[in-house]
């Protein structure tokens, strides 16, 4: 405070003297200032100090740490590399009557990690002014007193130190006492009143005289006490201490009312002037708070809490005084013993709390420092955290530790991890802290999305509409947020010749699949594609599945009749023997249908006949069977409708004509001719007249032919059709396969044909059957094909023992 009253030239002086810096060795700093210094006022460079770069600090997240934990004066400014004060510094306050106070901090560094010891001085300045403990000092004196006698006077206190502290002593000016000023044994100073001339009870009972106390600094401060003096009867012996210093040991932990010492003295004097008090002559603040004295009894208690690590010892002035007033002193010191009171610690220094999972092994991820105020063993340290979590302490400068990683990390298995640092001193019983670091792994592009399954099937039924969602697929990405975000796409590949992306499309976002196009089961039945997952990471990863559609049947094609030939087309009719017994086949209906599965099991039926008694049909083969024998009074032309239908939902048919004629002889051939006429209302060319007449030549061979053959064969039925109905195996669909192995067709009759020689338009073929049920074992038939479809062109050779005629064909 009375810093603030100098001049201009002297405070530039004294800042000069006093805000100097030296360079301590070993990279350690020590400063200088004065306290009431004003906030942020420049201490010193710190960063030009130790030759650091000052625009790094920040980057190396520097700070100023206590040793102690206790309150911090000082801070740095991270864009100069300043020391500055942080908060007005009140030496007495700190220090109290000890006359060097010193300051210590840290300069904690990261990246890496160097620790500075930075010493701070707080010099004095004079804001304080002497002052008596009490303002009215009373003693009474003999009127016998001899010139020269000494009256020791009560100390004044100055929580300054040093210059700054108590100077000297005034005296107000009287007629009977001047003032002596010496030094104590502690270079304290002390006054004496001098009785420099008698004094006389009857002129004067009572004297008032001021005493000043003056202290050394600039400008001078003083205080002030009023001398009240008694004029008594002669008092010649004053009180004496049993010791001259009292020191005692005294526990941090003393509770209140614990008796500290308890200081005696005797006095010589009888009554009034043998009765002794007891008082402080001189106390500090500090101490006026923890200690009192019991004015009769000398004893000193504990009235307040003490504190090892505010304050390690404290001395006391004592004064004992008769009932006259005559009084001396003694000092007590008293030495406060630590206790452990104090758990350790733990400050966080510097922290990243965000670790990505892939950092490496031996990673700093903060920098602890531990501190604990007590002293000696009590302040030993030990410092760990739980032993199940991939991190490590490793012991630093001092109490600093550095946690570091230790095994790798997996945001995936663990995304979060709670620290717990633990710090123990080693004090009886020990105490203990602790303080948790969250951590939080942050994600790596790491992992590449998953599907749910090895590979996906899907079942579209044909004829869909455009737009009809198929399936979905469905990837996971257990990475975080982008690197966890997967979207789906198709390879380019083709089917049937066409970019798979015109037949399907994937939603990106949902993997779920769609059809752009109707499928057709008739055109492809299935295809392949592969499906990419990718996340959205940098660089992004990616898997494949593959996608396996398979289009379902639907029955959309109705059935195809091969044989007999649809009407318009040509006539097909078959001959039937007259002599035909009940169950003898007479001719078989042929078809086929393009669908599949049930839809293409094919039902024959008879809807409609000339006889309807005379024929069945097999419901599944197509067989058209004689249903009971026939008789010469059945009508020669038989026509019947036939339905095929297949087991689709729902049905779809298809019908055709079949057109027999019972007879036993080709002579019977122009009713045929008429017949034909009749039902397909077609009329003979001029051309079909002369191929007529051109074969009539080979009329007679042919009729021995059939003879032979119906000698050979009696009971077998005879098939004449027209030859422009040859099914070759070319007809057939390509896809139709055998009902027994869920196509049409049925394996067991194969038909084979008869053809006249020389014709063109209209030859007779007869259609024989290799049904073993149907060859006479009298007969033999040898026949010469390739191993190929029944319906494709073979080659044959027909010998008739019986008649010497031999016929061979090549179709």
């Amino acid at each position: 405070m009375g810093w603030r009253n100098l001049t201009l030239p002297l405070s530039s002086l004294l800042m000069a003297l006093f805000f100097c810096h030296l360079r301590a060795a070993r990279g350690d700093l020590s400063y200088t200032v004065l306290e009431e210094t004003r906030r942020q006022y420049v201490i010193g460079n710190i960063a030009k100090d130790l030759g650091l770069d000052a625009q790094r600090l920040s980057a190396r997240k520097a700070g100023i740490n206590t040793e102690d934990s206790s309150k911090r004066y000082t801070d740095i400014n991270l864009s100069t590399g300043d020391l500055i004060v942080a908060e007005t510094i009140d030496r007495e306050m700190l220090c109290g009557s000890r006359m060097r106070c010193m300051l210590n901090y840290e300069l904690v560094l990261a990246n890496p990690l160097e620790v500075h010891r930075i010493s701070l001085n707080v010099e004095d300045v004079n804001d304080n002014a002497p002052k008596f403990l009490n303002e009215r000092i009373t003693f009474e004196i003999l009127e016998s007193a001899l010139k020269g006698q000494r009256f020791r006077l009560d100390e004044a206190h100055d929580s300054d130190i040093g210059q700054n502290g108590i100077k000297d002593y005034s005296l107000q000016k009287n007629d009977n006492f001047v003032l002596s000023v010496n030094d104590n044994m502690n270079g304290r100073k002390y006054a004496e009143l001098v009785l420099d001339t008698e004094v006389d009870r009857e002129q004067q009972k009572e004297i008032n005289l001021i005493l000043t106390a003056i202290d050394g600094g600039t400008p001078q401060r003083s205080g002030s006490a009023i001398i009240h003096i008694t004029v008594l009867d002669a008092n010649d012996n004053v009180p004496v201490f049993t010791q001259e210093v009292y020191k005692v040991v005294l526990a941090e932990n003393a509770s209140l009312g614990t008796e500290v010492v308890t200081v005696s003295a005797v006095d010589a004097d009888e009554g009034a002037n043998g009765a002794v008090s007891y008082e402080f002559s001189r106390i500090a603040d500090n101490a006026a708070q923890l200690f009192m004295i019991d004015k009769l009894t000398g004893q000193i208690k504990v009235i307040g809490d003490i504190d090892y690590e505010l304050e390690t010892y404290y001395e006391i002035g004592i004064q004992a005084k008769d009932g006259s007033g005559l009084a001396s002193t003694s000092n007590v010191i008293i030495d406060i013993t630590d206790v452990n009171d104090n758990a350790p610690k733990i400050i966080i220094t510097s922290l990243n709390n965000h670790i990505p999972e892939n950092s490496v092994l031996g990673t700093e991820v903060a920098i602890i420092n531990v501190q604990d105020k007590d002293s000696g063993d009590n302040r030993q340290i030990r410092c760990s955290i739980q032993q199940n979590v991939p991190f490590k302490l490793n012991p630093s400068i001092k109490n600093y530790f550095s946690l570091v990683t230790t095994n790798p990390l997996d945001r995936e298995t663990e995304a979060y991890y709670n620290i717990t640092i633990t710090a123990t001193d080693g004090g009886y019983p020990p105490l203990s802290s602790s303080k948790t670091i969250h951590l939080i792994v942050s994600d790596v592009n790491d992992n590449p999305p998953v599907f749910g399954e090895q590979s996906y099937n899907a079942y579209v039924m044909e004829n869909n509409k455009p737009g009809t969602s198929i399936c979905s697929v469905s990837a996971r990405d257990p990475d975080w947020r982008q690197n966890g975000t997967v979207l789906y796409s198709l390879v380019p590949s083709d089917v049937i010749g066409v970019p798979v992306s015109s037949f399907i499309s994937i939603n990106a976002d949902t993997g779920v699949i769609h059809a752009l196009r109707s499928f057709d089961y008739e055109q492809f039945r299935n295809f392949k594609v592969q499906v990419v997952a990718r996340d959205n990471g940098s660089p992004p990863l990616s898997s494949n599945v593959t996608l396996n559609l398979f289009i379902t049947d639907e029955n959309d094609n109705s059935p195809q009749i091969l044989y007999p030939a649809p009407e318009g087309k040509t006539l097909m009719t078959e001959m039937v023997p007259k002599a035909s017994l009940s169950g003898s086949l007479v001719s078989k209906v042929i078809a086929v249908d393009a669908d599949s599965g049930q839809n293409a099991w094919l039902s024959y039926q008879i809807v409609k006949s000339t006889d309807p008694g005379l024929f069945t049909i097999g419901l599944h083969s197509g067989e058209i069977r004689a249903l009971r024998d026939i008789t010469e009074s059945d009508s020669m032309k038989q026509n019947l409708i036939i339905s095929v239908k297949d087991n689709g939902q729902p049905p779809l048919s298809a019908t055709c004509s079949v057109y027999l004629l019972i007879s036993d002889n080709l002579a019977e051939v122009p009713e045929l001719k008429d017949m034909t006429y009749e039902e397909s209302n077609s009329k003979l060319t001029s051309y079909l007249i002369i191929a007529l007449v051109s074969v009539s030549t080979f009329f007679l061979t042919f009729i021995i032919l059939i003879l032979a053959v119906r000698f050979c064969n009696r009971r077998k039925p005879r098939l004449l059709f027209d030859g422009a109905v040859a099914i070759p195996s070319a007809y057939l669909p390509p896809n139709y396969a055998e009902v027994e192995g869920a196509g049409t067709l049925h394996s067991s009759y194969n038909y084979d044909t008869y053809l006249t020689t020389g014709s063109h338009t209209s030859d007779f073929k007869f259609v024989t059957s290799y049904n073993e049920n149907t060859l006479p074992s009298t007969h033999s038939l040898n026949r010469i094909q390739n191993q190929t479809d029944p319906f494709e062109e073979n080659s044959f050779t027909v010998d008739l023992s019986d008649s010497g005629v031999s016929i061979s064909r090549c179709i």
